[in-house]
């Protein structure tokens, strides 16, 4: 297996929709080249949460596979949210991903253990099945620390030294578990890919990571590039400077009352940005209204991110 390349900015694209609700093929083929049309672009990851992977039927989350798939041509490899409940239900689903084109699995927890918790093995075997079953190489996902899905340290290591997995997404939003874990992944497996999804506070984990994987990578993949970059030099005086840059954006879109908000403020400055004629989304999301939508397409105008910087127009 040759492991995929994630060193880098791996957006996790919306899904543009119709006016009346359906699938846009067109608009999420016009997203996916865009964003792959930007050196420092290492994957596109879909079907998560700021995908609204969940809110799709299956055939809808298949047809979105192979419409991204085709779209980018070969040049990025496609990487889909695989969210059943059940190991097996998502041993399947892995499978019928692979067929539609997927290369990746970011995995996530089975959701009744976001209240209940997991048992100890539970989260190991759900990889080891999606690996074997479909071949899907693997992102650990680590939720945040304030759930109970969030993976303990022995969890978290058994699970990055077993075969397929090649990267983690980490979102644990505790610093002290981060600057203690994050070494020891990397000490267990030196292969192990470490990828920040810190969308709403970025900067205390740029300079320990290989690359971001993130919604945020929708709306200023550009200056997240940057950022990554600077990251990596160590050059701090950099990643601070685009960190303020972008502080308007990341507080329109991510610092709200539900970290859900961001999926529809993310719209939203894709409609600013010229990608989306619209923001249309689906049930349970809430339009913001009006009031909103003002901050962040000025939160956007003050960041200096406009149709000016788009490639795509």
């Amino acid at each position: 297996m040759q492991p995929m390349d994630m060193r880098g900015l791996s957006p996790a694209p919306v899904t543009a929709f119709t006016r009346d609700g359906e699938v846009d093929h067109k608009a999420n083929a016009k997203l996916a080249k865009w964003l792959v049309s930007m050196e420092g672009v290492k994957s596109l990851v879909i079907l998560g949460h700021a995908g609204e992977g969940t809110f799709l039927t299956e055939e809808e989350r298949l047809a979105l596979i192979r419409t991204y798939v085709e779209a980018v041509d070969g040049a990025v490899p496609i990487i889909a949210g695989i969210t059943g409940e059940g190991t097996r239900v998502a041993a399947e689903e892995a499978k019928k991903c692979k067929a539609a084109g997927a290369t990746g699995a970011l995995v996530y927890p089975n959701h009744g253990w976001l209240r209940f918790g997991f048992q100890k093995g539970a989260p190991q075997d759900r990889y080891k099945a999606i690996w074997q079953e479909s071949g899907l190489q693997c992102i650990l996902f680590q939720y945040p620390d304030a759930t109970k899905a969030s993976y303990d340290l022995d969890t978290q290591l058994a699970i990055a030294t077993q075969e397929g997995v090649v990267a983690t997404k980490n979102g644990v939003r505790n610093m002290k578990r981060w600057y203690v874990e994050i070494p020891e992944l990397k000490k267990a497996n030196p292969k192990l890919q470490v990828l920040s999804c810190h969308d709403e506070w970025l900067l205390p984990t740029m300079f320990d990571v290989d690359g971001l994987l993130v919604g945020y990578g929708n709306i200023a993949p550009e200056l997240l590039i940057d950022l990554i970059k600077a990251g990596k030099a160590q050059d701090y005086p950099e990643a601070r400077k685009i960190f303020e840059r972008l502080l308007p954006v990341t507080r329109a879109v991510y610092h709200r009352g539900s970290h859900m908000e961001g999926t529809v403020a993310l719209k939203l400055g894709l409609v600013r940005r010229g990608i989306l004629d619209h923001a249309t989304i689906r049930e349970p999301l809430k339009n913001l209204g009006e009031k909103a939508e003002a901050e962040i397409f000025a939160a956007f105008d003050a960041a200096g991110i406009g149709r000016q910087l788009l490639a795509a127009e």
